[in-house]
């Protein structure tokens, strides 16, 4: 998990208290590892805005800072991803991971 720095903590603030919490939660994902939209959903206390989650992610501005790539569907799938290459960008990221 890298630290983020507080310049980003200031700019998240620019942003809905629900992306902030999305955003944090992801911030604390480890390389290499994956959390479904689910998953974060209840770890930020709403356990049934796990399709919100994907919107936070999605308009996430702070990423690769934010890897909003490591959150993926409940059956194992990449789910969506609006980062360079869309789908194939985001498997290609985790699968990179992976390696390390």
């Amino acid at each position: 998990m890298k630290k983020i720095s507080q310049k980003i903590l200031r700019d998240m603030k620019k942003h809905p208290l629900f992306f902030q919490k999305v955003w944090l939660a992801c911030s604390e994902i480890p390389a290499g590892q994956t959390r479904s939209y689910k998953q974060i959903a209840i770890k930020i206390g709403t356990p049934k805005a796990y399709r919100a989650v994907g919107t936070a992610l999605k308009r996430n501005p702070f990423a690769p800072i934010i890897p909003c790539h490591r959150v993926i569907k409940s059956d194992g799938t990449a789910g969506g991803y609006s980062g360079k290459n869309g789908i194939r960008g985001k498997i290609k990221l985790l699968k990179k991971e992976k390696l390390k």
